[in-house]
């Protein structure tokens, strides 16, 4: 029987989002990236509710005999994560309260369709006449109203009305709210240095009247409702369809997915509640969750600055890498050394312009490259697209099943085809998370290999909030390798072999578990022993077990997690005590550091991969060794800095308490602020 337990990784992650909500209630934070982070909160959540939630009901549905992978029943689970998440909301309505009276104070007016001045009705009733009304469609609610009309990942108002001769005869619709077509947030006419900010949810409810009174029915009120829905993809096994088929049907399922969360104001009158639940076929198992006025507060990450500069973050301008400059060959500068790239610290164009230069580049043969996640309007996918017209041989390894990226993916893997661009989608049972370039040139009739390896998807957008780096190498050795993984795409049935990189499924548990060994080895006899881990996710029981019996033979451990985290710091039973930290900030924390102290060597590499069961085993991820000694050096100075933060470090305890961590320096350090300063000297001089 294991001696060790874990905390549960689902209730790890509620407590990872409670910090994000930390960061809204933060009064160092600018009052507009406040706002933005209760938008970040909720779009988490609704994730979790789509993916987690979605999952573990399913699991309750198939009884007790998953008990054993759940390490819990699912119904005690969800129990935990419904109380959890209840509290969760009462402080972000206590916070979203608190904002509004912060904007206040700096003449900035939150408003609704109530406290509207005088000079902002007309400006009000002209936006609804020409941009909003267009785009509503109302649905009268009756006994036959198929309810399916609830989209997931959208909001309604749900209307209550009575005639106008009639009080006693009573009508109900459904509006949807078309924030897919129209900003959430308006700005109206200022007056007397005075700004003023109306919702979309409250135009509307300005300008309902006038949308029913040609049925002669009065509106009594306006109620935002919102449904979540299972989004686990549901492939079928038809062998007659393509895999782009199969995902494509399964994606059109998924808009009328199982619900798995109802949020509903709750001034929202019961009958007219009862009305909608009855026709979602709620039971009394189902627990609808009451909220406030207003839901999808995601929109928020968009919530606009009205022109006041301090109420955002200082900008922090992207540090051009000092080994590219314009208008020089960078595969030619790659030749000469390895090249490590910081986002968002530094310009994701870097990668563009590699991309475009290979497209040109006479004696570029292929290039081939791994997708997970891409902009919505993709310079990489244009820059693969434009290479292949260019002759190029260009494989795009595709993962379809990214998820809430598959339709964008789709579409690209449709773009890619049609430009002549070979298109592979992954391995059957394997998502493919590694992020990888590899491009093939023709040098005094050789093959040279020049690789990108890196932590983040290829995506200019999140790059530019994602902490993730990039490492550009024309190493033949890691080349070979990298074109090993390449290969296997295309023979599944031939396993490679790897010396420098560690690849999963293939041997990234056991190298993992050989290299913990080996510091448990050298703490035994005597020698200095240490790891860090700096990752987003730490859940795998089986090498969390490891850590602990590395802690228990003497291995230096420092931990930094951004997210779920089942590993218990401190069991008095085991003497186990572990120094755990995890941060949030004006960055999203994504790169995966792995560093073995190696009797001095001090190997280190850089990974697509957390530590969870499903990127050791059932994802195809590269963790890739830094060799070049600057490098090594550079990024072991950002760990550093990473672990002496006292500013936006939380200690990961034992009772998830999310304390802001306290270290012995009297200096406040600052992470993200000092690694962009350490990046900007490095470049800038």
């Amino acid at each position: 029987m294991n001696q060790y337990q874990y905390t549960n990784k689902e209730i790890s992650w509620l407590a990872f989002n409670a910090r994000v909500l930390q960061e809204a209630a933060n009064p160092k934070v600018p009052l507009v990236e406040r706002m933005k982070f209760l938008g970040i909160y909720s779009n988490n959540l609704d994730e979790f509710f789509r993916v987690r939630v979605a999952t573990l009901k399913r699991f309750a549905q198939l009884g007790k005999s998953l008990i054993s992978i759940l390490e819990d029943e699912p119904e005690v689970i969800l129990k935990q994560i419904g109380e959890t998440v209840v509290e969760h909301q009462q402080k972000f309505a206590e916070i979203y309260s608190q904002l509004v009276k912060d904007f206040a104070k700096e003449k900035v007016f939150i408003i609704n369709e109530k406290k509207l001045k005088p000079y902002h009705r007309d400006f009000v009733h002209n936006y609804f006449a020409q941009k909003v009304r267009p785009k509503l469609f109302p649905v009268i609610i009756s006994k036959d109203t198929n309810m399916n009309l609830l989209k997931d990942d959208a909001i309604y108002l749900a209307v209550d009305m009575h005639h106008i001769d009639d009080p006693a005869k009573e009508k109900s619709a459904i509006v949807k709210i078309p924030t897919g077509e129209l900003p959430r947030f308006l700005q109206l006419p200022s007056q007397n240095h005075e700004e003023f900010i109306i919702l979309l949810d409250d135009i509307i409810r300005f300008g309902l009247p006038e949308i029913f009174e040609i049925l002669d029915y009065k509106v009594r009120g306006a109620y935002t409702i919102k449904l979540t829905r299972d989004a686990e993809l549901d492939i079928d096994d038809d062998l007659g369809q393509s895999y782009v088929e199969k995902v494509t049907k399964s994606l059109a399922r998924r808009k009328s997915g199982v619900p798995v969360r109802f949020v509903y104001d709750r001034q929202m009158p019961v009958e007219l509640l009862k009305t909608v639940t009855k026709l979602l076929n709620f039971t009394k198992n189902d627990k609808p969750i009451a909220g406030g006025r207003y839901h999808n507060f995601k929109d928020f990450m968009s919530f606009p600055n009205v022109g006041k500069n301090h109420l955002e973050f200082e900008t922090w301008p992207a540090i051009r890498h000092k080994d590219l400059p314009e208008h020089k060959s960078i595969i030619s500068l790659i030749a000469q050394k390895d090249i490590l790239l910081h986002f968002p610290y530094q310009p994701f164009s870097h990668v563009i312009d590699l991309l475009r230069e290979a497209a040109l580049d006479p004696r570029v043969v292929s290039v081939k490259v791994t997708i997970y996640r891409v902009a919505f309007n993709s310079s990489v996918m244009n820059a693969l697209i434009n290479a292949s017209r260019n002759g190029k041989q260009v494989l795009a390894i595709l993962e379809l099943q990214a998820r809430f990226n598959e339709e964008s993916n789709i579409y690209w893997s449709k773009e890619l085809a049609d430009a002549g661009v070979q298109v592979i989608y992954g391995v059957p049972g394997l998502k493919v998370h590694s992020k990888t370039i590899l491009i093939t040139r023709k040098e005094d009739k050789k093959i040279v290999r020049y690789s990108a390896i890196g932590t983040g998807n290829f995506n200019e957008d999140t790059a530019r909030v994602f902490s993730d780096v990039l490492l550009l190498t024309s190493r033949q050795d890691l080349g070979l390798e990298v074109e090993k993984i390449f290969d296997f795409f295309s023979r599944n049935y031939r396993i490679p072999r790897f010396q420098h990189l560690i690849v999963s499924p293939f041997n990234s548990r056991a190298r993992l578990v050989r290299m913990i060994n080996q510091e448990m080895k050298a703490a035994k006899n005597g020698k200095k022993a240490a790891l860090i881990f700096k990752l987003n996710n730490l859940v795998d029981h089986r090498i969390i077990n490891k850590i602990y019996e590395a802690h228990k033979a003497g291995v230096e451990i420092k931990l930094i997690v951004r997210a779920m985290f089942s590993l218990i710091p401190e069991v008095k039973s085991q003497k186990i005590k572990l120094d755990c930290i995890g941060t949030i900030d004006r960055y999203l924390e994504h790169a995966r550091f792995y560093y073995f102290y190696s009797g001095g060597k001090e190997n280190l590499f850089i990974s697509s991969a957390d530590l969870m069961n499903r990127n050791l085993d059932r994802r195809v991820e590269i963790t890739c060794p830094i060799f070049d000694p600057e490098i090594k050096k550079q990024l072991i100075q950002v760990i550093n800095l990473e672990w002496q933060d006292n500013t936006q470090a939380r200690v990961l305890d034992n009772e998830l308490m999310n304390l802001y961590r306290k270290t012995d320096s009297e200096n406040k350090v600052h992470a993200q602020k000092e690694i962009y300063e350490f990046i900007r000297t490095l470049h800038e001089g």
